[in-house]
């Protein structure tokens, strides 16, 4: 148990590292998408630019930190097992399981946009970046709290802060549509 700490250290730089890939490379696919509807030679340079920084985020960081980040994890659980009998642990657990679900979407994301097939709109791809978010509110107050009475109000503050997140882009949409420099 005297690297307990270290393993937990470990694990939570992977996870702020995974957080960030995720948070970035939605904007990315935005940047992507939009650069498809400008004319030639932009849209070839900025394609092909976005192209290899996306690939360098999604497979030098993002991937990685995934995949250190749950291998440290699973070292966590295998030296705490008493936690996987813990209410707050299930529901942390299901959120990883949704974050992992939403990481290998945008894989796929990322594989279509990479043979440049636009399946997306750039204002879909603004409230797909905030899925990330959502989950990281969750598991981090499920983590603090650690308590199912609590994790309800949790849940609410979730909702709350999904709705203004949508209410925000929509906002942002509206601004950017009478001032397409925004």
């Amino acid at each position: 148990m005297e690297y307990y700490n270290y393993i937990k250290s470990l694990h939570l730089i992977f996870v702020v590292t995974w957080f960030a890939g995720l948070f970035y490379i939605p904007r990315l696919f935005v940047y992507h998408i939009e650069a498809s509807e400008k004319p030639e030679p932009d849209r070839t340079i900025l394609t092909y630019q976005l192209k290899l920084m996306t690939k360098r985020l999604w497979y030098i960081i993002t991937w990685p930190s995934a995949v250190l980040c749950t291998l440290f994890a699973l070292w966590l659980l295998l030296l705490m097992p008493s936690w996987l009998s813990q209410p707050w642990m299930h529901v942390k657990l299901l959120f990883v399981v949704l974050l992992i679900a939403y990481h290998l979407k945008t894989h796929q994301m990322y594989l279509q946009l990479q043979r440049d097939e636009i399946r997306y709109s750039s204002h879909f791809m603004r409230i797909w970046n905030e899925g990330a978010t959502i989950v990281l509110f969750a598991v981090t107050f499920l983590v603090v709290l650690k308590s199912a009475f609590d994790w309800i109000f949790g849940v609410v503050g979730i909702l709350l802060l999904a709705v203004l997140l949508m209410l925000g882009i929509r906002l942002y949409k509206r601004i950017r549509d009478k001032n397409p420099e925004a």
